[in-house]
């Protein structure tokens, strides 16, 4: 009644307020994040005994110059215990390798030679040593060295001294290395990882390239690479 009065009275004037406004301006990093394109996965699904998944390491490795990807290979045994492995003075190693690994490294220029090793060696151990060397952040590292030494230096890549010793050589702890392998400390972790490569991921042969959201097997040269990767980077900005 006493604020009618006074208004009457031209003694106070009332105001309709708008409730208070705070300008906030976002943040520059905001903006960026939205329109930075996301970093690519490629995952290399592959075995240390494959020739081919060797060679898979070269043209993948010239297409992904320049571009923002991360490439993770990923294991997955061809032969897994209790199968037996093959024997490089038989038929069908000899075979394959004069027919189609030595014609297609010296095209590609990649010095390569059938290991001696027989019976090849199993490789669930190296894929153990695998899961230490990426626990520590050196798998791409141990990879390579893993398959240089099997196909360049014929290294046999089933026994732990030389796992341990090539394990060194990149940097790792060889005594810690050493005795993860004996105890079999990554046993359940490489056993969990093949069980999902094959089950949900579907993965029946190596080498097997998933880019982006697709899965294309086998050896793939440097322009279909590029052209699976281009795409697949498209598509990441297209999703921003």
């Amino acid at each position: 009644m006493l604020v009618q009065y006074l208004e009457s009275q031209g003694a106070i004037a009332l105001l309709a307020l708008e409730p208070p406004r705070l300008a906030v301006n976002p943040p520059a990093s905001s903006f960026v994040e939205r329109n930075m394109p996301l970093t690519l996965k490629i995952k290399v699904f592959s075995d240390y005994v494959c020739p081919y998944c060797f060679l898979a390491e070269f043209p993948l490795e010239a297409a992904i110059q320049g571009k923002d990807v991360e490439v993770e290979w990923i294991p997955f045994e061809l032969r897994p215990l209790p199968q037996a492995t093959l024997k490089p003075e038989d038929d069908y190693l000899q075979t394959v390798w004069q027919q189609s690994v030595y014609p297609l490294a010296r095209k590609m220029g990649v010095e390569i030679k059938l290991p001696t090793i027989s019976p090849q060696p199993h490789t669930h151990l190296a894929f153990e040593g695998y899961q230490y060397a990426r626990e520590h952040g050196k798998a791409n590292e141990y990879n390579d060295r893993l398959l240089r030494a099997f196909f360049q230096e014929d290294l046999d890549i089933g026994n732990i001294e030389i796992l341990t010793q090539l394990a060194g050589e990149i940097g790792l702890d060889g005594k810690e290395f050493r005795e993860s392998l004996e105890t079999r400390r990554y046993k359940t972790a490489h056993q969990q990882a093949l069980e999902q490569t094959r089950k949900e991921v579907g993965i029946t042969s190596v080498p097997t390239f998933m880019i982006g959201d697709r899965i294309l097997p086998g050896l793939l040269s440097q322009e279909s690479l590029e052209r699976a990767i281009d795409q697949a980077l498209e598509g990441n900005l297209s999703q921003k």
